[in-house]
C-alpha cells in the first residue's frame, strides 16, 4: 500500500477536549466528525461547501467542514454545535433560537448558529446588514430567514442587557 493511502493520527481539540483519530489524510473533515467522533450535530446538507450545514469553528474561523481535509485540522482547535454551550447552559445564540423560532428542521441550525457565535465574537454589536452578510453562507429550506435573523438580533440584545 502506497503512503498516500495509509491512515495518518491527527491530534487536535475538538469542543475543549483532546482528540485523536486515524484518518486517511484526505477524508473529510465532516466525516471524521461524524463517523469517528461521533459528532453528529454537524451536519451534510451540500457536500460542496454552498451551504454551511457541515460549518465548524478550526482555530476561530467558520469553515464547511465537507471541503476541509482531515490533516488540516492537525494541532487545531475545533468547536462543532455540541461545543458551543457551557455544560447544560445554552449560548445565548441558542436561547435565542428556540425563543424566536429561528430553528425548525434542524440541518441547516448548527450551521447557522456556529455562523452567529463567529459573528459576535468577531463583532458584538452587529446590525443587520452585518448579520445578513454572516449567514450568506448557510442556505435554509424552512424558515425563509426572518427568524433566523430575529434569533441572531435578539442575541444581540440579550447579550447587551447582560453586559
Amino acid at each position: 500500500m502506497s503512503e498516500n493511502n495509509s491512515k495518518v493520527k491527527i491530534s487536535c481539540i475538538v469542543n475543549g477536549d483532546p482528540a485523536v483519530v486515524e484518518a486517511y489524510p484526505m477524508s473529510r473533515l465532516l466525516d471524521v466528525l461524524r463517523e469517528e467522533l461521533r459528532l453528529t450535530g454537524t451536519k451534510e446538507g451540500c457536500g460542496e461547501g454552498e451551504c454551511g450545514a457541515c460549518a465548524v469553528l478550526l482555530d476561530g474561523e467558520l469553515v464547511n467542514s465537507c471541503l476541509v481535509p482531515v490533516l488540516q485540522a492537525e494541532g487545531a482547535k475545533m468547536t462543532t454545535i455540541e461545543g458551543v454551550a457551557s455544560g447544560e447552559e445554552l449560548h445565548a445564540v441558542q436561547q435565542a433560537f428556540v425563543a424566536a423560532g429561528g430553528a425548525q428542521c434542524g440541518i441547516c441550525t448548527p450551521g447557522m448558529v456556529l455562523a452567529a457565535v463567529s459573528l459576535l465574537e468577531h463583532n458584538p454589536q452587529p446590525n443587520e446588514a452585518d448579520i445578513r452578510h454572516a449567514l450568506a453562507g448557510n442556505l435554509c429550506r424552512c424558515t425563509g430567514y426572518m427568524k433566523i435573523f430575529e434569533s441572531v438580533l435578539l442575541a444581540c440584545r440579550e447579550g447587551r442587557e447582560g453586559a
